[in-house]
């Protein structure tokens, strides 16, 4: 299904920044603002038209839910209350909807965003003023995004984000911070309340310090505790009854570190570095079915060079992504690198193909500035499977592209290439205003040898136009 006009855009994804609640941070000086500052109202509408030809089969032939065009809406309305400097309320409702598509209108089945009509996105209570006292204690429903979002993050380009349930401490000096977590996703539930999955439970620290000249450096420690396969039942569902998968049990350690350069201190000269390691054990569906030692990495590399005084300010940069993959479904032990939570969507590619597991990125990215309110972007990725062994991960490090061939084959075992394809992305972002923000996309895949030695291997294109209010 077509509809004739797409609205334009904004909002393409989450930034690098230091873990804080997104959306109630408004100036004071806002006409959404009273008593001093003490009460806040924050609004954002946000309108996505979406076209996709061949995305998640590559397969020209098959006309599925997927070969379409819909319409995403999200309104989010938040309510800051501060009475005292050292005290914080705040609350955001959100409405999440899918329109005109072939799809159901179910979260998650069959790729769907579907619908989410007006639940509770955060609700918190933040205790202590960081500006006064070095202690901050933050309790409730909140989005939260650590270092530049490859592992935790508020999904910004998914029409519902992510929050957790929370309790996070802060200890918060002027070059430094560090802060323990205990937490649990929210799950998203048709028609009933959003709640966190009791089963699933991450607790870490991280730590953030500027010590180091002209640079960030961040160390963190991230445990996972998942016992079960599955979220939430929804009573609503009737395509796809056992639920959404939202991956297998486990129980693991993710240990990191990342340094970034500091913005303007380096002519020009910007660069990025992560690392994680990984180590524990996940399980072929649940705690009842066969457990798998993990031991898994990923690394990530990226430089550029921007040129402030040309006209334009190109900046010119080059990125390599790698996560590790399982050498051997059958030996007891996984290398398959697990992505967590992340938001994924500007990073590998912004068709959502991949995310960072058992995967090599080589990118090639060229923004411009024609104009002060206008940035344009071009990305160029080369996409390898790390170990034909494991199977190839969509964005959200979870759902895989095929698991059989056309004749039934295990894709992991038939020596296929791992060279999967490139993809082409052009993005144009422009600020109307503070308030508006119009973005427009345009992502071609040019499949590679693997999609022609394990089944349909059809290029595939995804073009956008959103829409971002924000007050």
């Amino acid at each position: 299904m077509l509809f004739p006009t797409l609205l334009a855009a904004g909002d393409g994804g989450a930034k690098s920044q230091p873990a804080q609640p997104s959306a109630e941070s408004k100036k004071e000086n806002n006409f959404l603002s009273f008593y001093d500052g003490r009460l806040v109202i924050d609004i954002e509408e946000r309108i996505r038209g979406e076209i996709r030809e061949n995305n998640r089969d590559f397969d020209s032939s098959v006309h599925d839910d997927n070969d379409d065009s819909w319409l995403l809406n999200r309104f989010r309305l938040g309510l800051t209350f501060k009475p005292l400097p050292w005290l914080k309320l705040y609350g955001q409702t959100q409405d999440s909807r899918e329109a005109f598509s072939d799809r159901p209108n179910i979260p998650g089945v069959h790729g769907a965003e579907g619908d989410d009509i007006f639940d509770l996105r955060q609700g918190y209570i933040a205790l202590g003023d960081l500006k006064h006292f070095p202690l901050q204690l933050t309790v409730g429903r909140q989005a939260i995004t650590y270092g530049d979002a490859r592992l935790v993050a508020d999904s910004r380009w998914g029409n519902f984000g992510r929050t957790f349930d929370a309790v996070r401490v802060r200890f918060e000096e002027p070059h430094y911070w560090i802060e323990g977590f205990a937490m649990r996703p929210v799950q998203i539930e048709r028609h009933e309340f959003d709640a966190s999955d009791a089963e699933d439970n991450f607790f870490g620290g991280y730590f953030w310090t500027d010590l180091v000249p002209e640079q960030a450096t961040d160390f963190y420690v991230f445990y996972r505790h998942k016992d079960d396969n599955q979220p939430d039942l929804d009573p609503t569902n009737k395509i796809d009854p056992q639920g959404t998968w939202n991956g297998p049990a486990a129980r693991f350690a993710t240990i990191g570190a990342r340094v970034k350069s500091t913005p303007d201190t380096l002519a020009g000269w910007d660069y990025t570095f992560e690392g994680a390691y990984e180590i524990g054990h996940i399980y072929q569906s649940d705690l009842h079915s066969q457990r798998f030692t993990l031991n898994a990495f990923a690394l990530h590399a990226s430089a550029g060079y921007t040129a402030k005084t040309w006209a334009w300010k190109p900046r010119l940069g080059l990125e390599y992504d790698y996560a590790s993959g399982d050498k051997n479904p059958n030996d007891g032990r996984s290398e398959s690198f697990q992505n967590l939570f992340p938001s994924n969507h500007d990073k590998y590619g912004f068709m959502d193909e991949f995310g960072w597991r058992n995967l090599h990125d080589l990118r090639a990215q060229l923004n411009l500035k024609p104009v002060k309110k206008l940035d344009l972007e071009f990305d160029f990725h080369g996409f390898w499977l790390a170990n034909t062994h494991d199977f190839w991960y969509r964005s959200n490090g979870i759902s895989t592209l095929r698991t059989k061939t056309p004749d039934g084959r295990d894709v992991r075992t038939i020596g296929a290439s791992n060279f999967a394809g490139n993809e082409v992305d052009l993005t144009a972002t422009y600020e109307l205003n503070k308030n508006v923000k119009l973005q427009t996309g345009y992502s071609h895949f040019f499949a590679g040898d693997y999609l022609h030695d394990t089944g349909a291997h059809d290029d595939a294109d995804f073009a956008y136009c959103m829409t971002t209010f924000s007050f």
